[in-house]
């Protein structure tokens, strides 16, 4: 699984989604709650205050003694409660109270209200609620006796019950985490399965195989774009038949129409070769004219051999019959042949013993030199060498070299880069014929320019080659 793939991202949002309402819905709970039961306290607490400090009128003659003030703290206090009684600066009952009675709450008291605090003693919580003592007067007025009371009482029930809610908040969030997961899970597995097969089948598709489809389940977005990736897939399927189809037909077309053109060549090469041996006689426009088709003758001749010889690549018929060879010896005849022999540097160490087609490597020599000299300058070098089990041809010249526009295409067929080269007067195929024989001997042929300028064809070729 990726770190941020789909899959992840539907977890993390699920996830994160769960956590937010669970919180907030835990922690509203959990305030709300928390509030009602330290109200209840407080209200329950407060009440039974004002019921006993109700029952314990009337109080007696003011300003009341000692005595009436132990009584009241007395009547207070019980098990849950403990009580503090003031008169003035006097006080009596529990000394332990007295740093739990804040000014504050005691300013509340004595402006005639029933008041309360929460408060914290020695790490324990604990309530102290307080009130005010008045006296009817004979004439039926209220007036304040100057006795304030005070109880206190522990929260340590409501805070194990607030305790016990947090806890509960957190194992239900926690549970609704896990469940979210799962769900998650489930979401991802049945968004993730059509993604994947889609992936796959786009990866068939690229790689080739153009019956590549997937399936389609329900009516949703997925299943929409499944419709339209198997729509996609079959009209390109249609059209690279159609394209292969009409490929197809024009390679026949050239390879019949190249056959059938060997013929009338044969009789044109032959008349050639003998108008060739009286041009010399043939005075002005009459040579002239003799030997430009005596050239064309030729070029033609080149051409459709050179037709003939890429439909066999591309019909499959092209068949490699290697021996083993002096590798310098075969490069020396083909240049001694085509009379380059002293146009060319060469460093052709012998010795160098590779199982190729003689025939196939004259063709890559004789295409790389003659391309190096039609297009190059002068000098161009041969350089043969070898490592483990393969040789290495580089050919180099000193001109302009290739634009880097026309590397990629250099062994295109039919591509000639007029404007970073010379005026070409091949077909235009040479390189593309050097470039097939490379790979036929399960080689490779490489274009590039040299540091010092000029362009360099590197052919490695091994020394076995493995025939099919």
């Amino acid at each position: 699984m990726k770190l941020w793939g789909l899959r992840t991202r539907l977890l993390m949002a699920f996830s994160l989604l769960v956590v937010i309402t669970a919180t907030t819905v835990a922690g509203f709970t959990y305030v709300q709650s928390r509030t009602v039961i330290l109200q209840q306290a407080q209200d329950a607490t407060a009440r039974v205050l004002v019921d006993k400090a109700t029952a314990l009128y009337p109080l007696g003659p003011l300003p009341p003694s000692d005595g009436t003030l132990n009584r009241i703290s007395g009547e207070l206090s019980d098990r849950d409660l403990s009580s503090l009684v003031f008169h003035g600066d006097r006080a009596v009952g529990s000394e332990q109270m007295r740093p739990l009675i804040s000014p504050e709450l005691r300013a509340q008291v004595r402006s005639g209200t029933v008041a309360w605090q929460r408060v914290v003693s020695e790490g324990t919580p604990m309530l102290v609620v307080g009130t005010g003592f008045t006296v009817v007067l004979p004439d039926g007025k209220r007036q304040d006796s100057g006795i304030e009371a005070y109880v206190a009482r522990l929260l340590v029930p409501e805070e194990q019950s607030i305790g016990e809610l947090a806890t509960r908040a957190w194992l239900i969030g926690g549970l609704a985490l896990v469940f979210a997961i799962g769900l998650a899970l489930l979401a991802a597995r049945g968004v993730l399965r059509p993604v994947r097969e889609l992936g796959a089948a786009a990866h068939r598709l690229g790689e080739g195989d153009l019956r590549a489809r997937v399936g389609v389940r329900g009516s949703d977005e997925l299943a929409g774009v499944a419709r339209t990736f198997n729509g996609t897939a079959e009209a390109l399927e249609r059209h690279v038949g159609e394209l292969e189809r009409l490929e197809s037909d024009a390679r026949r077309f050239v390879a019949d129409v190249s056959h059938e053109l060997r013929t009338p060549l044969a009789a044109m090469t032959a008349v050639a070769d003998v108008l060739e041996q009286e041009v010399a006689h043939l005075p002005g426009d009459a040579g002239r004219a003799a030997r430009m088709s005596i050239d064309e003758t030729h070029h033609l001749t080149r051409l459709v051999n050179d037709l003939i010889e890429v439909s066999r690549f591309d019909a499959g018929a092209a068949t490699l019959m290697p021996e083993e060879v002096d590798v310098a010896e075969v490069i020396t005849a083909s240049l001694r042949v085509r009379g380059w022999s002293d146009e060319v540097e060469k460093d052709l160490p012998a010795g160098i013993f590779a199982g190729l087609e003689p025939r196939r490597l004259d063709v890559i020599v004789a295409n790389l030199v003659g391309n190096a000299l039609r297009h190059g300058e002068k000098p161009v070098s041969l350089r043969l060498s070898e490592a483990d089990d393969w040789i290495t041809l580089e050919v180099s010249d000193h001109g302009p070299g290739l634009a880097p526009e026309v590397l990629p295409q250099v062994f295109d067929r039919f591509y000639k880069a007029d404007s970073a080269r010379a005026r070409s007067g091949g077909s235009g195929l040479g390189l593309a014929i050097a470039w097939e024989n490379a790979r036929l001997h399960r080689g490779t042929l490489i274009a590039a320019n040299g540091t010092d300028g000029g362009a360099v064809f590197t052919l490695r070729l091994p020394r076995q080659v493995v025939t099919a």
